[in-house]
């Protein structure tokens, strides 16, 4: 592993379970954020800091709830078995077309009391298309924080982020270097508390924008 150097430009996307988000609510060049499928007055809120080692005195907090879906023009989580709470970048000044990089950051939380609910898929992040389907996804499968890499439009490399043991009750850092290419001369990599953990070489798309 490599020691990652100072980052600039950052902003976020989140899927969460139920976990804590840092944000100093200032997207850069990135934004507008709105709140996706899930309205509900528990799922997304800014609140102090519970914790005594949070990058900052206020904190996005995220919670889901059974029953917790909802739908749009486009899709049903609940026709789907689905439920979230979720922030995306609105489609106003979006920026991640084809052929351009980025970096990307944003700190996590997940409580000690966080259940995992494997075999259940959870999504604790993601990447998607505009217009088509998600190409990178953070996942907490049997513990752990993993990277899902399903450009090809199905799950094709799992990488190991954080193990299951270190997850719950500490704040990390995760950082995202990503050349958004649907031809061989995309990267995506990651780096988690300073450390690199992935460094792919190759398509990191396949539509127009992220």
């Amino acid at each position: 592993m490599t020691k990652q150097p100072k980052l600039k430009s950052l902003g976020f996307l989140l899927s969460l379970f139920f976990l804590w988000a840092f944000s100093g609510l200032d997207r850069g060049a990135f934004g507008p954020f709105h709140r996706s499928l899930n309205m509900t007055s528990h799922g997304y809120n800014i609140v102090d800091v519970p914790t005594g080692s949070a990058p900052s005195k206020r904190i996005e907090r995220f919670e889901v709830r059974p029953g917790d879906c909802g739908e749009n023009k486009y899709w049903s989580d609940c026709a789907n078995d689905r439920e979230r709470s979720e922030l995306s970048e609105g489609r106003i000044g979006r920026r991640n077309a084809n052929g351009s990089t980025w970096w990307y950051g944003w700190s996590l939380y997940v409580p000690a009391s966080y259940p995992n609910v494997f075999p259940t898929k959870v999504s604790l992040g993601q990447f998607h298309q505009e217009g088509s389907h998600v190409v990178w996804m953070f996942q907490n499968p049997s513990g752990g924080l993993y990277l899902d890499n399903q450009v090809t439009g199905r799950s094709r490399q799992y990488y190991k982020l954080i193990d299951k043991e270190e997850l719950r009750g500490f704040w990390h850092r995760i950082e995202v270097h990503a050349r958004w290419s649907d031809s061989e001369d995309g990267f995506f990599n990651v780096w988690v508390n300073g450390f690199q953990k992935v460094a792919h070489r190759g398509r990191t798309m396949t539509a127009i924008k992220i």
